[in-house]
């Protein structure tokens, strides 16, 4: 198991997620997405947007990929990075 891998299974345990539910590559795909298109800091930021909204929408993984899915059309559409 990575560093990456054990942390998201600790982090995840603490919060009370399901470490398996966590789609780790899309979310750092997004990430790198979007500090290259957008801005260095706006990862972040992002990754909790998204988090956020998810868990607003009902917190599974769909809804995880759901609103990644919007991020990237924004990041795709006239105005994105």
């Amino acid at each position: 198991m990575s560093e990456l891998d054990d942390w998201v299974v600790r982090a995840g345990d603490a919060l009370g997620l399901d470490p398996a539910a966590i789609d780790v590559p899309e979310l750092l795909d997004l990430t790198r997405d979007v500090a290259h298109g957008v801005a260095r800091p706006a990862a972040p930021l992002t990754a909790f947007l998204v988090g956020l909204a998810a868990g607003r929408a009902g917190g599974g993984p769909a809804d995880v990929s759901d609103a990644v899915a919007t991020i990237r059309a924004l990041l795709a559409g006239p105005t994105g990075g």
